[in-house]
């Protein structure tokens, strides 16, 4: 076979797990090492037909995927690579840019700081704010809070008790320390009880992890402010629904942030990895990461953007975003975000109408928390039975000290039917449950 025929069946496997995405068991239906002890210990001695490789795919691996593609993905936060950025993938894999700096790759360097304006423009960001892309938020962060120790010298962390574990993990590995704020009545982080002693930075959520509520950012900025202390607006999630106007109450205050990040791979339909960092003030990124050895030394008079976070070689990211925006557009992003959140409202509606049943945080975005009147145990046993019916996939959190179900709305696949088909096996393996205690 040819590179275009395997390109070919390639493309038509794509194209078909696509089509029947939705036929899958969304949690993968096996256990720990099921998938490896199908496969050969040792590689081949002589070269196989990339045939064999997606039949090994089909067989062997699709039984140990967990499909967060399917329309029934409600775990975590959606995750929908969407068909104009997986193709994007494809040509950026089959282009293998390294963007060490400007002259190992001008189109790539030169378009990402084009996407990153377009996005910028898109989400209603101040204009002139510098942008560059990361592999994930966690990343994102590690930049952020190690131009924070740059500017100020401070050597804590600040950040409520609901902020993304990776704002800790960060600090842990720039040798700071983390100082958690309790929250509001609304799982907001509490901006009276902010101390900003010894402060490097404060991290701001908009859309935080468990309930997606979002942290008093204006009240922050002006703490930080006063303090001389970095703000870091974390808006990985909840960011992307900027796009639409009537969502940009949650990006009150995030003008003045120092640093911010969204996530194009969670509600902007970029395949994994895409993480949006901007800045306003770009120099102090740059005394933080910029170092350039002699084998890279060039004449050229232009930005190298490995110079503003801790990878030095960097993929093609931007030309999967590009074209995402490119081929939906404004409008295409704000009807795919405004459907999402309707279908949270659905999804809410009926779990509010339903006896025996509440929910527990009040839903900002596409995502809702929720529980039975029953125990934590047995809120739990219902979220293990119903994820292994493989009809639908959520995870859970606790709230005031109490195990809570989470469904998180925002594959772009995802209809009113699968949300009330979700909302069926719910009730009904509560209902088993129920009538066997």
């Amino acid at each position: 076979m040819t590179f275009r025929e395997d390109g070919a069946a390639a493309l038509e496997w794509a194209a078909r797990y696509l089509d029947r995405v939705g036929d899958f068991p969304v949690l993968a239906q096996v256990e720990p090492g099921d998938i490896r002890t199908r496969l050969p210990a040792a590689p081949p001695e002589h070269g196989e037909p990339f045939a064999a490789v997606l039949r090994d795919l089909d067989e062997v691996l699709l039984p140990g995927i967990t499909h967060w593609q399917s329309p029934r993905f409600f775990a975590y936060f959606s995750n929908s690579a969407a068909e104009p950025g997986i193709l994007a993938e494809l040509l950026a894999a089959t282009l293998n840019s390294v963007a060490f700096i400007w002259r190992t790759s001008p189109a790539s360097t030169e378009l990402e700081a084009l996407t990153l304006d377009w996005a910028a423009q898109l989400l209603g960001l101040p204009s002139g704010w510098h942008g560059h892309i990361e592999d994930t938020a966690s990343i994102s962060t590690i930049a952020a809070l190690a131009a924070a120790r740059e500017a100020n010298g401070g050597r804590v962390v600040v950040c409520s008790e609901e902020a993304h574990s990776s704002v800790e993990r960060a600090a842990r590995l720039l040798g700071l320390e983390t100082r958690k704020v309790p929250l509001d009545g609304e799982f907001r982080l509490d901006s009276a009880a902010v101390d900003l002693t010894d402060a490097a930075a404060l991290v701001a959520t908009v859309g935080t992890t468990s309930t997606t509520a979002v942290d008093p950012v204006p009240a922050l900025a002006d703490a930080c402010e006063a303090a001389g202390v970095w703000l870091h607006v974390d808006a990985a999630y909840a960011g992307s629904a900027w796009v639409c106007p009537e969502f940009r109450w949650s990006k009150a205050g995030g003008e003045r942030a120092d640093s911010l990040v969204v996530n194009a791979h969670k509600w902007l339909f970029t395949p994994m990895d895409c993480s949006l960092l901007w800045t306003r003030r770009p120099e102090t990124l740059r005394a933080a990461f910029s170092l350039v050895p002699e084998y890279l030394r060039t004449s050229d008079e232009a930005e190298s953007l490995s110079d503003y976070g801790p990878a030095l070689g960097r993929r093609f990211r931007s030309l999967k975003l590009w074209a995402v925006i490119r081929c939906y557009g404004r409008e295409g992003l704000q009807k795919r975000i405004r459907e999402a959140v309707r279908l949270a409202e659905v999804f809410e509606g009926l779990v509010r109408a339903e006896p025996g049943w509440e929910v527990c945080a009040p839903r900002a975005f596409s995502v809702v928390c929720f529980r039975t009147s029953g125990s934590d145990a047995e809120n739990e046993e219902l979220l293990t039975r119903a994820n292994k019916t493989g009809e639908l996939f959520i995870s859970h959190t606790k709230l005031d000290g109490r195990y809570v179900l989470r469904v998180a709305i925002g594959n772009e696949r995802t209809t009113e039917a699968d949300v009330r088909r979700a909302w069926d096996v719910l009730r009904r393996t509560s209902g088993r449950l129920s009538k066997s205690a």
